[in-house]
């Protein structure tokens, strides 16, 4: 991305670029994906799933942006790095990388188990580690710079009850961004960190599912001064933010979207 002051028409800046966007097939990764493939920005998924592919290629054919979903599991990173040399084969290109792939199984730590932990730590924070290395070699293989969001969540900030490897994970990601974003500035790569809140996803709903699950978002909503979870196309806005150009002089900075919930300086 070109350094210093630049003046760009809004949104214009972003056609024909190229954005990965791990957990992309559902939640936030999904409205990150749909909201880059509408700016014209060619997409590729990385997921375990393939759900959402067929309403992202079409979205992307509207707007003239091309999709490709490769399946990944982030938490290898055998598969990562194939997953970027595929991307990089297809579109000859790579600007932006959403670190967005996340798990929980929310449950008090004493009843967990280290097959728990480590799923949790693969996906979260090494799914973080390996997404940024091979994006960075991308990056670097240019002449622009680029773009890392990586995306966490305020347990990494001020712990969670019953998310305590998570919230271990998250803080991880926290600190990891600041260290890369030091490393690779005078590559013009920034590296920032978004932190959703409580966010209307599958994944919450499969965490609190049935009439127990009800009551316990109900009290999660009483205790946001907005009254109400957040919606991913809310989270979807800030990431693209710290992508794109308008963000041009912001890197290793944490950036919360959570209704005022936590309000942690």
């Amino acid at each position: 991305m070109p350094g210093g002051k630049t003046a760009v028409k809004e949104g214009a800046f972003m056609v024909g670029r190229v954005a990965v966007v791990t957990g992309g097939s559902r939640g936030i990764g999904f409205a990150v994906a749909v909201r880059f493939l509408r700016e014209g920005v060619h997409v590729a998924v990385l997921d375990i799933r393939d759900e959402g592919g067929e309403h992202l290629a079409a979205v992307g054919h509207k707007s003239g942006a091309r999709f490709l979903h490769v399946m990944t599991d982030v938490a290898s990173y055998r598969q990562v790095r194939e997953a970027g040399d595929k991307v990089r084969e297809e579109f000859g290109r790579l600007d932006i990388w959403v670190n967005n792939a996340g798990w929980d199984r929310i449950t008090p730590f004493l009843s967990t188990a280290p097959s728990d932990w480590e799923k949790v730590v693969g996906i979260n924070l090494m799914g973080t580690v390996h997404g940024t290395r091979v994006a960075l070699e991308g990056m670097l293989d240019g002449k622009d710079g680029g773009a890392i969001v990586n995306v966490a969540s305020d347990a990494g900030r001020v712990g969670s009850s019953g998310e305590a490897v998570y919230s271990a994970a998250k803080g991880g990601v926290i600190a990891f961004t600041k260290a890369i974003a030091r490393e690779v500035a005078r590559q013009n790569i920034r590296v920032n960190c978004v932190c959703p809140g409580p966010t209307d996803t599958p994944l919450l709903a499969e965490n609190f599912h049935g009439e127990e699950g009800a009551k316990i978002i109900a009290a999660m909503q009483r205790g946001i001064p907005f009254k109400r979870l957040g919606d991913p196309e809310e989270m979807a806005s800030a990431i693209r933010f710290l992508a794109s150009d308008e963000a041009s002089y912001i890197t290793g900075q944490v950036l919360s979207v959570n209704g005022g919930l936590n309000m942690v300086g």
